[in-house]
């Protein structure tokens, strides 16, 4: 449990700097994140290298005992590359460069970007690879911000057919695959293959769907350009990329395997902003975030760390970048910190140190005022760093297996955006939704991969997974562990058509039952779900018609089935409120005898090992006393704050 920060030496005088490391080490800080906005500084000119100023940076930086995050400087690539090779920027779906001016203004596929990564790359673990402070690396920043994952370039096209070569083998089998006959969009060749862009009306939502993938890709690709170099000239350290919220443009699975750690960048107040959450939602939670935004992300990069996450920048003040920017309530950046830990994160970095006087971030707060004064937000920084100091004398616990396990995959969601049929049902909502749902009943839960192993767990949470792999349902099938299925699950192929059994395609192993028809409901449209003729919750945006010769367990208001079990697996045929979905769930927990308890509003719990949180989002101060010694904060939780518990067990 480290505490750290972001650092940008070149923004501040040379005599500033010892200052600086000096507080950050006061405030109890560990770690400093420096360099990876770097790139003019470092390299003003072509091949002329200034390292003196940053040399220096990290000499004082070590002084004080601060390990160093050094960042890779290729999300900005200066003024005068972008002159001597414009092809290296990225193009977009009008066929538009997306000009120099800002940052990621690059195109993954660059054949000459690619190769400047690698000179500069190699260039600063040259010099820094074996320097003390050096503890982790960071690889670029912030992947596919602002939109920068897909480009449509001269260069992504050649990569993409290539792509398609390899993957298909034959021209012919990609139009099978595709269904290219249809709209008579056949193709002879792979060169005849344009990314899907510019077209008169919708593309083929297979071909979209490959050059998500292919995109995604080339994201693997890149970052693996960044770890050859420093696996050799910086061996022993750890290497990580700070990946955002609510991000799905690129499969993080495949990216987190080649690293050490997955950090993110958490900032709720931002996100809650830009949420699709009611606008009831957004005023109860406004200067908390939603309580859930925070620990699903932290359980996501925890699997895409392969159990290793960091937080790389905790918001600690109104960013710059939503639409609002309230202040965090007293109190949250605190709970915000140890929520982290409490998900298993080794580091918690606030994002900034001071808060910039110029440029595009100066409305952004940091821990320092633009003038080098503490932000009041460094009371609670302290406080943290005391508590975990005092906590340490109790042995800090490990996460363990959760009992549910929830899949996120990415391909679902890029299924959800090439062919949505509802534009209010959205994937990655819908599984936050669940995970929403999940907690709000107390429960702890891992997110896995779609290719992950269920062994261990005692239930599995799968919704709208549109293309479940066969080994998934092969390990459902043989394991026999309860799992709750939502809608359109196994509605679709890996090349997106329809299965030639239909839905839920390879779960019918489990579930003998077949979606014959299915509807989107537009917002506003709320329908009941009948138990026993009685109302049993309400039906939103989506609903499947089913046929079966099961007995459904909750009915449609025309009578037919909206949910259906047989043995250990049951399957929902239809998007519901958060209330129905909460009981649902907890029926489907008490029969695979997991125990739950509906919480107060705004709170949640997170076990860590033998500790148990409790964390109050809400308004209401919170009465929660479970059987344990209190380590931190009492039973009497107030808005805002935490409580710490050391259980008798992990269990």
């Amino acid at each position: 449990m480290q505490l750290g920060t972001c650092y940008y030496p070149e923004h501040w005088p040379e005599a500033q700097w010892e200052d600086d490391a000096r507080r950050m080490a006061e405030l109890g800080l560990t770690y400093v994140r420096v360099g990876e906005f770097a790139w003019s500084r470092i390299e003003p000119e072509p091949g002329v290298f200034t390292w003196e100023w940053l040399d220096r940076a990290l000499d004082v930086l070590h002084a004080q005992g601060l390990r160093v995050v050094m960042g890779t400087p290729t999300a900005t690539p200066p003024k005068w590359l972008i002159d001597r090779h414009p092809d290296i920027l990225a193009v977009d779906e009008n066929n538009q460069p997306r000009r120099f001016g800002s940052r990621r203004h690059y195109c993954f596929s660059s054949t000459v970007y690619r190769e400047e990564t690698r000179r500069i790359v190699t260039a600063m673990a040259e010099r820094y690879g074996q320097h003390p402070a050096v503890a982790v690396w960071q690889t670029d920043n912030e992947f596919g911000c602002h939109n920068t994952i897909l480009s449509f370039s001269a260069c992504a096209r050649k990569r993409f057919q290539g792509w398609l070569e390899k993957r298909y083998g034959t021209v012919k089998a990609l139009n099978e695959a595709w269904g290219n006959v249809f709209w008579s969009m056949e193709y002879r060749s792979f060169a005849e293959i344009d990314p899907p862009m510019q077209a008169v009306t919708e593309t083929n939502p297979s071909h979209r769907l490959d050059f998500r993938r292919f995109s995604s890709d080339m994201v693997v690709e890149y970052n693996r350009i960044h770890l050859d170099i420093l696996r050799r000239l910086s061996p022993g350290r750890d290497i990580h990329h700070n990946y955002m919220g609510c991000f799905t443009e690129f499969d993080h699975y495949p990216v987190g395997d080649d690293l050490d750690i997955a950090t993110w960048d958490s900032y709720p107040l931002g996100f809650l902003d830009q949420s699709r959450y009611s606008p009831e939602v957004k005023r109860y939670y406004l200067r908390t975030g939603h309580p859930d935004f925070a620990g699903f992300h932290h359980d996501l990069y925890r699997r895409v760390g392969k159990g290793r996450m960091w937080v790389q920048e905790q918001q600690p003040g109104p960013v710059n970048w939503a639409g609002h920017n309230p202040a965090p309530k007293p109190g949250m950046v605190r709970l915000w910190t140890w929520e982290g830990f409490a998900h298993g994160a080794e580091a918690m970095n606030y994002f900034r140190w001071r808060q910039a006087p110029f440029a595009q971030e100066q409305m952004h707060a940091g821990l320092d005022l633009p003038n080098a004064t503490p932000a009041p937000v460094q009371t609670e920084v302290r406080q943290v760093a005391d508590e975990i100091a005092r906590l340490q004398a109790n042995g800090l616990p490990r996460t363990q297996q959760a009992d549910v396990a929830l899949v996120f995959d990415y391909h679902a969601q890029w299924v959800f955006e090439a062919q949505p049929q509802g534009r209010n049902f959205l994937y990655f909502d819908t599984v936050l939704e669940y995970y929403t749902a999940l907690r709000e009943l107390g429960v702890s839960v891992d997110i896995i991969a779609p290719q992950d192993s269920i062994k261990g767990y005692r239930a599995v949470v799968m919704v709208a997974q549109a293309h479940v792999p066969e080994a998934l349902a092969g390990e459902l099938t043989q394991e026999q562990t309860p799992v709750f299925i939502g809608p359109r699950s196994g509605s679709k192929t890996v090349s997106l058509c329809t299965p030639e059994n239909l839905a839920p395609g390879p779960l019918q192993a489990l579930l003998p039952l077949q979606v014959i028809q299915v509807e989107s409901l537009p917002d506003g449209v709320v329908e009941p779900v009948l138990l026993e003729g009685d109302a049993a919750g309400s039906v939103v945006r989506w609903r499947e018609r089913v046929v079966t010769e099961l007995t459904p367990l909750l009915h449609f208001d025309n009578g037919d089935g909206a949910l259906f079990r047989h043995g250990n697996a049951q399957y929902l045929a239809a998007c519901v409120d958060g209330d129905t979905l909460r009981n649902l769930l907890q029926g489907f927990l008490g029969q695979a005898d997991i125990d739950t308890t509906v919480l107060h509003k705004g709170l949640r719990l997170r076990r860590l090992g033998n500790w148990l949180f409790a964390f109050n989002y809400g308004q209401d101060k919170v009465q929660f006393a479970p059987q344990g010694q209190c380590l931190l904060g009492s039973e009497e939780i107030l808005p805002a704050d935490l409580a710490v518990w050391q259980m008798d067990s992990e269990a």
